[in-house]
């Protein structure tokens, strides 16, 4: 608890500060993970995919696959719902087109990523579901870094539109290529992993 005391006041210690107003300081905590994409290094990763990865894969084990699609569902609405809002404040404020430490969009997108997991798993074992996650986290950072056609076109868009738009598709590539390789998935876990021997 200490420690996440110190962390949390080391973060709100220093780095870009947001505007006056309580509306200045709720869209940029809400935009910047709290002042974490300002404070670390790679911020669309560490300070957006992975935390919410990192949220979605402890949440989703305890909760259950009865919740996974109903919570990641509300999750994304409330995400891309505080996405545009926020992240057209902090382009204005900072005057920037797509400003790196606004990593709601990197939220959002890989919570869509998962949404797709919710659907196709059932009750995986623990290795599975964790196999999912990671593999989850690792295709939306491939499609948001790489940005093939038509994700890089939607970057273009102005203001939050464009901060949005493409995270938010390549969170939808990332899912579909998670439904493509759901047969390699059981085939590795059911048909070599648990074989004797494994």
């Amino acid at each position: 608890m200490i420690g996440l005391l110190c962390f949390v006041a080391f973060v709100r210690s220093s780095g870009e500060k947001p505007g006056r107003g309580i509306i200045n300081r709720l869209a940029y905590n809400l935009a910047t993970n709290f002042g974490l994409g300002d404070r670390l290094p790679a911020p669309g990763t560490t300070a957006g995919s992975f935390p919410a990865a990192f949220v979605w894969g402890v949440g989703g084990w305890f909760l259950g696959p009865s919740w996974w699609f109903p919570i990641t569902t509300i999750l994304i609405i409330l995400a891309v719902i505080a996405g545009f809002w926020s992240a057209e404040i902090e382009i204005e404020r900072r005057g920037e087109g797509d400003p790196k430490p606004v990593v709601i969009d990197k939220v959002a997108g890989q919570w869509i990523a998962f949404s797709v997991a919710s659907i196709m798993l059932e009750r995986p074992s623990l290795v599975l579901f964790v196999d999912i996650t990671v593999m989850g986290f690792l295709l939306f950072r491939f499609f948001d870094i790489l940005k093939p056609w038509p994700v890089r076109a939607l970057e273009h868009l102005p203001g939050a539109l464009g901060v949005m738009a493409d995270d938010l598709l390549a969170g939808v590539l990332a899912g579909l290529t998670l439904i493509l390789l759901n047969p390699l998935f059981f085939f590795v876990y059911f048909v070599i992993l648990r074989r004797p021997g494994y």
